[in-house]
């Protein structure tokens, strides 16, 4: 039996998506906006919203060519977009629907559809420089199931703020509040929602006792090996998803410098280190290179959570598919080689520098650290790690730990 679906809901989808395609806008930043239009919508109105609109995003080429409409964004062609989605996905399509009567006959659509797939670039839905890449970077067979994990959704995890809680007494006050989680064995400080619920309005996150951080990205502060007491500078810190984690590690012991180039990131940094009751926060804004200067050999610890493609978090951004693009990719290794020469020089002699992407691409990760290592002999690897998509069912991620030698 086809499932249901409701005009309201559908028109919202409509509207979404032509703010996504025809604007040019953040898929995420439009969905947030949309959920807000109508406070009458619940938990499942709201779910169809979101999760429609990031599934079409996702399989944005694939849709397109199946409805025929080569990238012209107008209202007929978006409801084209959709039709394909809702057949695909088993939903009735009501023909009393003035926007739907005579677009795309259901049996072209499925034709269409399963003769696409055979075609990997089709299949999972990319462009066909990324899909070039991937094969020359990682090779046919690498390539084939990291990219179809990518594009599996993205499971909610949270990272548990120890300085107020524990990942137990979490768990029990999110079972009071009819919220199911999973403890994942290899992240300490980690809880999976079994499924998705707006955990943003419980009295937990008000009081800062968690923060969302997917798994792999949960296991940058762990690899940075920091200890209480010690000074530590997270390089490029963005909002401080890391620094907070990092926060907690040291037991508000110690001091973190927390870098950035953006301003207003590093103010949405001081809220919620405020939250979540982290006080050994130091921000600093990167205005010239003489911030970091005054800086050299002053750090035992440095995090260099460096600017990259974002290859490895397509599943969550999947609309950063259609926004990259392959002139950037060049610039931004670059940018990171430039990142690592100049920032690695605030680390201390014995002290330790962990440079991370949530790339999977080797050209941003293990062959940046070899150029590093070549071009500064005061330095030396200690050991690097490879977090998969298909292996882990998480982010993408590379991490590398650099100790400073001489």
């Amino acid at each position: 039996m086809k499932k249901r679906m409701y005009k309201n809901l559908v028109l919202a989808v409509v509207q979404a998506l032509t703010e996504v395609f025809k604007d040019g806008k953040y898929a995420d930043k439009v969905i947030e906006k949309t959920l807000k239009k109508d406070p009458r919508w619940g938990a499942r109105d709201r779910g169809f919203i979101a999760e429609t609109v990031y599934d079409i995003v996702r399989w944005k080429r694939l849709y397109e060519e199946v409805s025929g409409i080569k990238g012209h964004y107008t209202n007929k062609n978006i409801w084209k977009l959709f039709i394909t989605w809702a057949t695909v996905n088993d939903y009735f399509i009501p023909d009393q629907w003035d926007e739907v009567r005579g677009v795309i006959p259901e049996a072209k659509i499925m034709k269409a559809y399963n003769r696409l797939r055979e075609d990997r670039v089709y299949r999972e839905s990319i462009p066909d420089w990324m899909d070039e890449v991937g094969v020359k970077e990682l090779g046919e067979e690498k390539w084939n199931t990291e990219i179809s994990a990518l594009n599996k959704k993205a499971p909610v995890v949270i990272r548990v703020n120890t300085l107020k809680t524990t990942v137990d007494k979490l768990q029990k006050i999110f079972e009071n509040n009819d919220i199911e989680t999973i403890k994942l064995d290899e992240y300490p400080d980690a809880l999976q929602l079994k499924e998705r619920k707006n955990i943003f309005t419980t009295e937990a996150f008000k009081r800062g006792f968690f923060e969302i951080q997917d798994a792999s990205s949960q296991l940058v502060a762990d690899f940075l090996d920091v200890k209480p007491g010690m000074r530590v500078v997270d390089a490029c810190a963005g909002a401080g998803g890391k620094t907070l984690h990092i926060a907690s590690k040291m037991e508000n012991k110690g001091s973190i410098i927390s870098m950035d180039i953006y301003g207003n990131k590093l103010k949405e940094l001081k809220r919620r280190a405020k939250r979540d009751g982290a006080h050994n926060i130091e921000t600093k804004e990167i205005t010239s290179t003489k911030v970091i200067k005054r800086m050299q050999q002053s750090a035992d610890r440095v995090l260099l959570d460096a600017p990259c493609s974002g290859l490895g978090v397509l599943k969550r951004n999947p609309d950063a598919k259609w926004k990259l693009k392959p002139e950037f990719l060049e610039t931004i290794k670059v940018t990171q080689a430039e990142i690592l020469d100049r920032y690695s020089k605030m680390v201390k002699v014995g002290g330790l520098l962990v440079y991370a992407t949530c790339s999977i691409l080797p050209s941003e990760n293990e062959e940046q650290v070899a150029k590093f290592l070549e071009n500064n002999k005061n330095f030396k690897l200690i050991k690097d790690k490879k977090v998969s998509p298909a292996e882990s069912g998480y982010d993408g991620f590379y991490m590398a730990q650099i100790e400073r030698i001489d």
